[in-house]
This record gives structure tokens, C-alpha cells and sequence, in this order.
């Protein structure tokens, strides 16, 4: 299956599911067994898979093939090169393709000059003003194609201006950025390009990063702790001609390659076969070639041969264009789009799945549990009424009073109920207290100060080691109170299960040891740059270090407030149930005591009031049936793989 084709499945199995969350939570409603918590948890996970984005990052040094492996894979169907794409460098800043529906088609371009400030890109995004906007005619081609162009645009500034943009400035053959006889230096005019195109692909959630070369990853931190470590697939571009260079090595093992490991979605392109297309070679003789060099790359960036891919992207792009099929099978761009949507889509459904099957099945699990409990309480009435068939008065008001001393029991455990809510109140300010961000501000202050006034690298990496263990530190305390709040609900669960019957199961766990995860990785990267990007930029040491640390401090504060919102979330969750069983069980007990004072006082007959509740009962297994069935439906939908027939919503 094609990568269109298998995109599009994966989009039809995302939309289905939507439905049947949909469809769930409406049947909540309609049934009264939701209530606030439940209705925000849906709704968050219905809006996660509303703008689920597939992000798919292509990296390369320049002259690679890059943007021509782009136009080759997305944008054949235009009839023409729709990126830049020509002999040295035309990806001069990070571009991003993306597709959002509430702005018209165009090109938004954040100015070079935004890096003379400590302000991240992901931070210049919220401020539409600070970007220039050009229209995208997306009926002309050619439009389209001069518009494009603006990602490749240079200016020309003084030296002083582009070091202190974060460009080395040299003198040799080799440096990238040096000064003409002009005395002027050219660099990027763009900081940044966000292209919003509407491509069927981008339409169902397709984001392509764009990335220049070393040089950009390196002085654009951004890329290296967040863009590219997000990215479900980096596609990495060799050139068949030159084969892994030295600073192709430096940034696969750098930005990539994790050290040489098989990180799932990590792909190497070896473009530029058509080179090796001689006339005066047999096919075969071309073929054996070509494969010594892909096992020669694979060999040196310590991959499986099978993750290198031979193509010719120009060819193939020629081809798709023509309608060429002979030359696009020799391109070999057909196996690369198999491997790609073949890696690609499982590996995104995955983290899809697991991560709406834990929260669906939670909120399963709960209502369930509900539904359970009424109809343990409604049989427990119905057992009661039925048993004073035939019976006196007398013992009528005996069954009554004793419905009436339970009650009074229960309300008198209440207070231990809010006894339990005292405490997990205290325990809650104590969890924030450590995971709050404004010991994180404070943090980010000191060390900002402390970094700024260093003088030798080892006292910067003092300072950023300071940073990364006190935020450590924070997050083990809190995540020491998690399990002091998990112990105590656990056991109020047990006790109110045995001492009135009510159906809790067990609290649901939590743990912030996936941002643990996060530091350690942010920390690693850390240890691994900062010495050489200080060592690059020596002649603006304090202006690369401000830089360098505001976007970790970005990227940590990130990390906080998503586990602060994580854990806000599994604190309403841990004590939704309880509250929801008791606040019913009291209903119940109350709807008891009821029923036998009307049927004491005569108001009612008996064998009308067992009637109603029969009739109760059977409506409430119908309810459990239609729970199980739609539970059923969406447990199918979430086990099927892409491109599988999907099972309908009702």
C-alpha cells in the first residue's frame, strides 16, 4: 500500500474512532452516567485525536537531494518542483508544511533578525505580527512555485551582525558563512517558514520538517531538543556521489542517530543513484555498485543494510511527472514510500492506541462499575420488597427501621469521607508545592544568573548540572507524594468497599517518570553541546550561552507543565469514583427508605412498587447490554490495524 493510501487508512481508522468516543459520550449523557470529570476527559481525548499530526522530518547537509526528495514523495501530482531545488543550498531556514483550515493558503516568515533575541520559535508562534505573510495561489503552479522561492532568500549583514545572529563567520574555503569583498556576510533572510498548503496529505494531519544543514541544527537549538526528537520519522539524506562525509557523520551521531541505534522511524536515503547509471555498465554491474555503497553507509553509521535506501529522487520525480513506470521502478522511490508508510503509520497508530485504550478503558471501567452498583442497590430494594410479601405491619416498620439505621450508619462514615478529602486536599497543595512552576521560575532565574556570570565552560555546565538536578529533585518529591496519595486512596477504596458494599476497584495509578525520562534526555543533550557551541561561538560567549539555555529552560518548563496538567488530571480521576459511588449510594439508600415508608403508610401497594422496579431492572441490563456493545465496537476499532475494514458506528 502506497503512503497516500495507507495515510489515508490510518485517517479513516482515526476518524472512526473519534466517532464511537463521540457516539460513547453522548450515550453518557443520555443514560445520566456522566458528569463533569468524565464529560473534560473525553473531550480532551477527542480533541487529541482531532489534532493528531503525523510529523515526518528531512535532514540533510545541503546539496543532497533534500527538497527534490520532498517534491519527488508529496508533490508530483502538481506537475512540477514545487520546493526549490537546485545545485547548493535553497533550504536556507527550518521549513515547516502543515495544512490548518482557519488561514487561507500562504507562507508565514519569521525574520533572521528574531535570533538576536532569547525568544525560542515555538514562542514567536503565538505572535502573528512578528511574521510576514505571502500569499499562496494555489491554481497556479508557477505562482506557487515563485512564492516557494522566498525559503531560499539571503541578506547580506556586517560580521558583527550575523556572529551575533549565532553565524559562524570564517575565512576558508569550507566555512559556509564568510566575509565578501563587499566586507558584508550573506546569511538566511528567514528565521523560520511555516507553509500552510492545502495537500491532501497535510489536510489529514501530514507535517514535513524541512531542516538546512549542520550549521542551522546547531545554532538553532530548537531543532535538535524538540523538533527533531518529536518527529515520528527522520528521513537522514546522503548523496550517493560523496557517501557519508565527515560532517554528514557529525550530525546523523549528533541530531539522529542516538548513537547508532535502530530508533524506530530513523531512515537513511542514499539519493543521487542515477550517477551511477553508466551506459557502459550491464544493469547488474550498476546494481552491485550501487549496493556496495549502501552497505558502506549502513556499515558506518552502524545501521542494518536494510534501513539504508538507494533512489534517485530527481528520476523519480521525472517519472511520476511523465507517467514514466519503467523509470520510476529504476528511481527506486516506490520502496522507499513502501518502507516509509509500512514504518511510519503502525508505529504513529501505536502511540494512538495505547494512549487512548488506557484513558477509554479507565472511563469504561468506571461507568461500569456505576452501573453495577445501581443495579446491586436495585436488586437489594427489589430483594427487600419482595420479602414483605405477606408479611404484617409490624414487620414492615421493622424492615423500615432498619433501612433507617443503615442510613444513618453510612452518613455517619461520611465523616471519615471528608475526613479522606481534608487529607488529600493537604497531600494535593504538597504535590503542587514541588511540581509548581513557580519554584521552576525561580529556579530558571538563579541559573540564568549563573551561567551569564561564568567564566570557563566547566562553571556553565556546573550551573546547567545545578538546574537539571534541583528540577530532578522536584519531580522525585513529587513524585514521592503521588505515592503517598496512591497508599491512602487505596486503602479508603478497600475500606468503603467492605464496610458499604461499594464497587471502587482500584485507584489508577500515576507517575511522572516519563518527564524524569525527558530530563534525562534534555541533560544528555546538554553535556553533549554546550561545550562545543561555546568553543563555536567564542567571540559572543555570553549572548550563544543566554540562547542556549532559555531554550532548555523552554523545553523543561514544557515538560513541568504538562505534568502538571497530568497530574491535575489523575487527581480529579483518582477521586471521581469515590465520590460517584458514595453520592449514589446515599440515592439508594435514600429511594430504600422511601419505598417502604410509602408502601407503610399504604400510599403505595407493594406488588405496584416491585412492579416499577422490575421494570427498572430491566431497563438498567439493557443499559449494561448497550454499554458492553458500544465498549465492544470501540475495543474492535482500536485493535484494527490501517487499511482493514472498519467496523461502522450505529
Amino acid at each position: 500500500m502506497s503512503l497516500t493510501h495507507q495515510f489515508a487508512a490510518y485517517t479513516e481508522w482515526r476518524s472512526q474512532l473519534s466517532s464511537l468516543i463521540s457516539e460513547f459520550s453522548s450515550w453518557l449523557g443520555r443514560n445520566e452516567l456522566s458528569d463533569a470529570q468524565t464529560e473534560l476527559r473525553l473531550n480532551q481525548l477527542l480533541e487529541r485525536l482531532r489534532e493528531d499530526r503525523l510529523n515526518v522530518a528531512f535532514v540533510a547537509e545541503f546539496s543532497r537531494g533534500k527538497s527534490e526528495l520532498i517534491n519527488a514523495i508529496f508533490f508530483a501530482d502538481y506537475g512540477n518542483r514545487m520546493l526549490p531545488s537546485s545545485a547548493g543550498r535553497t533550504t536556507m531556514c527550518p521549513t515547516e508544511l502543515l495544512f490548518d483550515a482557519g488561514k487561507p493558503p500562504c507562507i508565514e516568515l519569521l525574520p533572521i533578525q528574531t535570533r538576536a533575541s532569547n525568544a525560542s520559535v515555538s514562542e514567536y508562534k503565538r505572535f502573528a505580527e512578528e511574521w510576514q505573510v505571502v500569499a499562496l495561489d494555489i491554481a497556479s503552479p508557477e505562482a506557487m512555485q515563485e512564492a516557494l522561492h522566498h525559503v531560499s532568500e539571503t541578506v547580506r549583514v556586517t560580521p558583527e551582525e550575523a556572529a551575533n545572529l549565532g553565524f559562524e563567520v570564517g575565512s576558508g574555503e569550507i566555512d559556509l558563512y564568510r566575509v565578501g569583498d563587499d566586507g558584508l556576510v550573506e546569511v538566511p533572510r528567514w528565521r523560520h517558514a511555516l507553509i500552510n498548503f492545502p495537500h491532501p496529505l497535510l489536510k489529514q494531519g501530514l507535517v514535513i520538517l524541512d531542516t538546512p544543514g549542520l550549521n542551522a541544527i546547531g545554532a538553532e537549538p530548537e531543532l535538535t531538543l524538540s523538533l527533531l526528537p518529536n518527529a515520528h520519522a527522520v528521513l537522514f539524506i546522503l548523496a550517493a556521489d560523496t557517501g557519508v562525509t565527515q560532517s554528514d557523520l557529525s550530525i546523523w551521531k549528533d541530531h539522529i542517530g542516538d548513537g547508532g541505534s535502530t530508533k524506530r522511524g530513523r531512515m537513511v536515503v542514499l539519493n543521487k543513484i542515477d550517477g551511477q547509471w553508466d551506459e557502459l555498465k550491464t544493469l547488474a554491474e550498476i546494481d552491485a555498485e550501487i549496493q556496495r555503497q549502501a552497505d558502506s553507509c549502513a556499515e558506518i553509521l552502524k545501521l542494518p543494510s536494510t534501513q539504508v535506501f538507494p533512489v534517485s529522487a530527481q528520476k523519480g520525480l521525472v517519472a511520476k511527472i511523465n507517467g514514466d513506470t519503467e523509470l520510476l521502478m529504476r528511481s527506486r522511490l516506490p520502496l522507499l514510500e513502501t518502507a516509509l508508510s509500512e514504518e511510519l503509520i503502525p508505529a504513529k497508530q501505536d502511540i494512538v492506541r495505547d494512549n487512548t485504550e488506557g484513558e477509554f478503558s479507565d472511563i469504561n471501567q468506571r461507568v461500569q462499575r456505576l452501573l453495577d452498583s445501581r443495579l446491586g442497590g436495585l436488586r437489594e430494594q427489589l430483594t427487600e420488597l419482595t420479602e414483605l410479601r405477606g408479611k404484617n405491619k409490624g414487620v414492615v416498620e421493622y424492615m423500615m427501621g432498619k433501612v433507617r439505621a443503615e442510613k444513618e450508619e453510612f452518613e455517619s462514615g461520611l465523616q471519615r469521607y471528608y475526613a479522606v478529602r481534608s487529607v488529600f486536599s493537604t497531600l494535593t497543595n504538597k504535590l503542587f508545592a514541588h511540581l509548581g512552576l513557580d519554584t521552576l521560575r525561580q529556579l530558571t532565574f538563579e541559573t540564568r544568573a549563573a551561567m551569564l556570570e561564568a567564566s570557563f565552560s566547566k562553571t556553565l555546565s556546573e550551573s546547567m548540572g545545578n538546574f537539571f538536578g534541583r528540577s530532578r529533585d522536584a519531580l522525585s518529591k513529587s513524585n514521592g507524594e503521588i505515592k503517598e496519595i496512591l497508599v491512602m486512596m487505596d486503602a479508603v477504596y478497600k475500606k468503603f468497599a467492605v464496610e458499604h458494599g461499594l464497587k471502587l476497584g482500584s485507584p489508577t495509578s500515576f507517575s511522572l517518570i516519563r518527564y524524569e525520562k525527558e530530563l534525562d534526555r534534555l541533560e544528555a543533550w546538554c553535556n553533549e553541546h554546550l561545550n562545543t557551541m561555546v568553543s563555536l561561538l567564542t567571540h559572543d560567549k555570553k549572548n550563544i550561552t543566554q540562547k542556549f539555555f532559555e531554550e532548555v529552560a523552554v523545553q523543561v518548563r514544557r515538560a513541568f507543565e504538562h505534568a502538571n496538567k497530568d497530574a491535575e488530571t489523575w487527581l480529579r480521576a483518582i477521586m471521581a469514583p469515590m465520590e460517584t459511588q458514595v453520592r449514589e449510594h446515599q440515592i439508594q439508600l435514600k429511594r430504600r427508605l422511601e419505598s417502604i415508608k410509602r408502601i407503610h403508610q399504604a400510599t403505595d401497594t407493594l406488588e405496584d412498587r416491585i412492579g416499577e422496579l422490575e421494570t427498572v431492572e430491566k431497563n438498567m441490563l439493557a443499559q449494561i447490554q448497550s454499554l458492553q456493545d458500544l465498549s465492544e465496537r470501540i475495543g474492535n476499532t482500536l485493535n484494527q490495524t490501517a487499511g482493514e475494514p472498519l467496523a461502522r458506528a450505529a
